[in-house]
């Protein structure tokens, strides 16, 4: 039998603490779901709504146990209805509210937040209702008794609520308060002072690199990396596997930083710092007494392109590239620089649980466009680095707009909708990452691209032959064009019959002929020009070989010799920078380049053709095979022995793309 008496002292017992704490939770959940601001204090209000939230799922539920145990035997049915509606609804908000608590509000489970709202509001009102209905229907000779119309409440339970609710106000402006006065200020003052104005007094001249303060930024607002691992571990693991991470401690660059340090001072290194080192430039690193990105274990050597990097860009000045992007540090959220491992997990369950400013500030739109590539991935030079004048380099964002693929120019080649760079190079994969789409998809960090000596040198076999497979998509095309005879034999042999069924002429050729093969190379899918990047320093060229049927070599261009060098006659795609006395700039101290005395490259979606011509030996035996490779290496053998010195590795040789053809060699008969 059930001792109603007990549980009616035990739910008074309750009662006060219950309503305290839920009036207390509900308060701070209207204050954050209505001032959707970030402040310090807003944030606190959250940590305590947490904190009460948390005690009201514990503290409620053996409340509610006891009423319903109490009052089950009243059957009066629309109150047994409305308390089984709370209790159901009580479930609804605890379970959500442990959710978003443990997993945060991630990008494909929002109606779970949304379903939070809704429940903690139905929760309130259905109690309201509940009680009101208590009220209406209590029996007449409970009334003529003048028993208390809400028994399990006592008298003082408001006066408890009122002093909880002012104590939890009270803490919070307290935390703020006291926050406020133990946190270290952001300076916006140069790392290295006195910081000298060489290029005038822009402080990042001639880097083309902005702040949103107009001033230097704070290393702890971008040398940050490693926060953002504690929730995207998976985006971080990726990006540690990139190009962009090792954009500064990358060894080519370390020794062209090193000579520009050298021979122009370290101010000069400004202009590559802003996309290599952005770490070093924008604290105000890069003057005498400073140190450049290209120094060993400094926060600019280990960050490279970190990740604020990229997502503290705001908008872009312009387009002519050289880093040219208006960068915005991310605001803050309680205890962002913490060492303390409670005190950062603090953080991170803030920015989980409240996640509107994190993604306002590090999920700019502007990153969802292919112009914001151009900032890094166009070059030019003007006279205050090259003592001569202006003159371009590298510019994939042009390209890519007169391409195909950017549906901004006339001709729309064969592509049905508009590709960006970050389809290629950020190429949609499934993880669990927070920050995952409805279909659990995230844009990959690996940012593949054509470096494959970088994964070599730390070992890195996933990051090289996915960079590998991605060279080898079929975005370039090779094709041996068959062999046309200009010029027929008339005999008296008849001819075969089945001859008629030939789509094509038959082709071949006659032993001491001399031969003419055309090569097709296309560029069909890549979005810019082929190559791309620093095509100065990089090797792309055709291979081109002739060989008969028992394996002798006719004729070839573009073989490597023992010394691991490409055949200086080979058909390159490149360019040859030269500098003021016409000499080529071989080291890619662009620097000292005015102008280029060469430059071949194939449009997006467009073709080259490569003539070869040779003559067919009187010893070849039938057939011949010709083949042709589309050849790439990151680096050319005379820059890599060079640039990487003591580090330098036989970088792997891609084969692109390819084609062979089989053609008939014939005795050449007297006419008849």
């Amino acid at each position: 039998m059930i001792n109603t008496k007990n549980l009616l002292t035990r739910e008074r017992r309750l009662s006060p603490i219950i309503s305290a704490v839920l009036v207390s939770c509900a308060l701070t959940g209207i204050i954050t779901y209505l001032f959707n601001m970030h402040s310090i204090l807003m944030q606190w209000v959250v940590v305590f709504h947490l904190i009460t939230g948390i005690t009201c799922s514990f503290t409620l539920l053996p409340y509610l146990v006891t009423h319903f145990r109490r009052t089950i035997g009243f059957r009066r049915a629309s109150l047994i209805s409305s308390g089984l509606v709370i209790l159901l609804i009580f479930a609804l908000f605890t379970y959500t509210g442990w959710h978003i608590l443990l997993s945060g509000r991630q990008e494909n489970e929002l109606w779970i937040y949304t379903l939070h709202v809704v429940s903690s509001i139905a929760f309130i009102v259905v109690i309201i209702i509940h009680i009101v209905l208590h009220i209406k229907w209590l029996p007449q000779k409970r009334k003529a008794r003048g028993e208390d119309t809400l028994p399990s409440i006592p008298e003082h339970t408001h006066r408890s609520t009122i002093r909880f609710t002012a104590a939890i106000a009270i803490a919070i402006i307290g935390a703020t308060s006291v926050y406020n006065w133990l946190s270290e200020p952001y300076t916006q003052s140069a790392m290295i002072e006195p910081y000298q104005y060489e290029y005038g007094q822009h402080p990042f001249r001639p880097s083309q690199t902005e702040t949103a303060s107009h001033s230097f930024i704070d290393e702890r607002q971008i040398a940050n990396s490693k926060q953002c691992a504690n929730c995207h571990e998976d985006i971080t693991r990726q990006w540690i596997s990139s190009v962009h991470k090792e954009a500064a401690s990358d060894p080519t660059y370390v020794t062209n930083v090193s000579l520009l340090s050298e021979k122009k001072g370290i101010s000069a290194t400004r202009y590559c710092e802003g996309c290599h080192a952005p770490v070093a430039l924008l604290t105000g690193q890069l003057t005498p007494g400073g140190k450049h990105g290209g120094i060993d274990s400094t926060p600019a050597n280990l960050e490279g392109i970190s990740c604020m990097g990229c997502h503290g860009i705001v908008s872009l000045p312009h387009v002519k590239g050289v880093a040219s992007y208006l960068f915005k540090p991310a605001q803050d959220y309680l205890f962002a620089n913490s060492n303390y491992s409670f005190l950062t997990r603090i953080n991170n369950l803030l920015i989980n649980v409240k996640p509107e400013q994190h993604k306002a500030d590090l999920g700019n739109p502007l990153l969802k466009k292919s112009k914001v590539c151009a900032s890094c991935h166009s070059q030019f030079m003007d006279k205050e680095m090259n003592g001569w004048g202006w003159v371009k380099m590298q510019d994939e964002y042009s390209a890519w707009l007169k391409g195909p693929f950017s549906n901004h120019s006339d001709s729309q080649f064969s592509n049905a909708t508009a590709k960006r760079c970050q389809d290629c190079h950020m190429p949609l994969m499934n993880t669990d990452d927070p920050s995952t789409d409805k279909n659990q998809q995230i844009r990959s960090h690996q940012f593949f691209g054509a470096n494959t000596f970088l994964p070599i040198l730390r070992g890195d076999q996933e990051q090289l032959d996915a960079t590998v497979n991605f060279l080898q998509s079929n975005k370039l095309r090779v094709s041996i064009d068959k062999p046309k005879r200009q010029k027929t034999v008339q005999s008296g042999h008849s001819l075969d019959e089945k001859l008629r069924y030939y789509q094509e002429a038959p082709y071949y050729y006659y032993l001491n002929e001399k031969a003419a093969i055309k090569v097709v190379i296309s560029n069909n899918g890549v979005g810019h020009d082929f190559p791309g990047g620093s095509i100065d320093i990089n090797q792309a060229w055709v291979e081109f070989l002739v060989m008969d049927a028992a394996g002798d070599t006719i004729y070839s261009s573009g073989l490597i010799n023992e010394e691991n060098y490409v055949d200086p006659d080979a058909y390159f795609y490149r360019s040859l920078p030269v500098d003021r006395q016409g000499n080529l700039v071989w080291r890619h101290d662009l620097f000292n380049m005015v102008g280029e005395s060469f430059k071949r490259v194939i449009k997006s979606g467009e073709s080259d053709i490569v003539s070869y011509s040779f003559d067919i030996p009187a010893w070849a035996r039938s057939p011949i095979t010709i083949s042709a490779s589309l050849k790439y290496r990151k680096l050319n053998e005379r820059y890599a022995k060079w640039a990487l010195k003591d580090q330098y590795i036989k970088i792997p040789v891609i084969n692109i793309a390819w084609d062979s053809l089989s053609i008939p060699v014939k005795i050449r008969k007297e006419v008849e």
